[in-house]
């Protein structure tokens, strides 16, 4: 199966093309405000020698992270079925940095770390081991004293961003080869009205009292 993924919830976003398994091609960009998204998928696109019309499934990380950058790669992906039926996967950000952090070499018991704002964390642990990232502890909300513990316990604490707080950190980005290497064998598609952004907190609206 031909998959086109789509990682845009970190600072680094990242587009793939991979073939049964086999990445094709990859594109990136870091530090920009706006994302290139269509000129990144064109790349890789060229790059494999395909056409738009022989991708078979999109895969999309959903998060947690850049609230813009995955609203952007799930509106991809949406339309994109809308036109053509194309098969539409969403996977965790999370499980991708845990991925991609096997490829980079890092492995033992590890804390994905993603800046949730206000102050606090999301947490995934993961067993990263020669056969992939196995989640230990599902994503959470944490405190800072929280991940403190966490690496005074001995832990490693990997994610796209952490070494703002944890120095001895790894910084570790989502990327679209992970995704799409996460993604291969996966028969387990979603209508893409069903692709949610992954966010712990409840959605809340405050209504502003009445203008005089």
């Amino acid at each position: 199966m031909t998959i086109l993924a789509l990682e845009f919830s970190s600072p680094q976003r990242s587009v793939a093309l991979a073939h049964d398994g086999r990445v094709l091609a990859t594109a990136s960009e870091t530090g920009e405000r706006t994302t290139h998204a269509f000129a990144m998928i064109e790349k890789v696109l060229a790059d494999a020698g395909l056409q738009r019309g022989q991708i078979e499934a999109l895969v999309v990380g959903l998060g947690p992270g850049s609230y813009t950058g995955i609203r952007v790669a799930l509106a991809i992906a949406q339309g994109w079925q809308l036109a053509t039926g194309v098969k539409l996967l969403g996977i965790s950000s999370a499980d991708a940095i845990a991925a991609q952090a096997l490829a980079e070499k890092c492995s033992g018991r590890a804390s994905v770390v993603i800046d949730a704002q206000r102050g606090e964390f999301y947490r995934a642990a993961y067993e990263i081991g020669s056969d992939g990232g196995r989640e230990t502890t599902a994503l959470q909300i944490v405190t800072l004293e929280k991940l403190q513990a966490v690496a005074a316990a001995g832990e490693i604490l990997i994610g796209p961003e952490v070494t703002r707080w944890f120095p001895d950190g790894q910084t570790i980005f989502p990327t679209a080869a992970a995704l799409a290497g996460l993604a291969a064998g996966r028969t387990d598609f979603t209508p893409g009205e069903k692709l949610e952004p992954i966010y712990l907190r409840e959605t809340t609206f405050v209504k502003l009292a009445a203008q005089r």
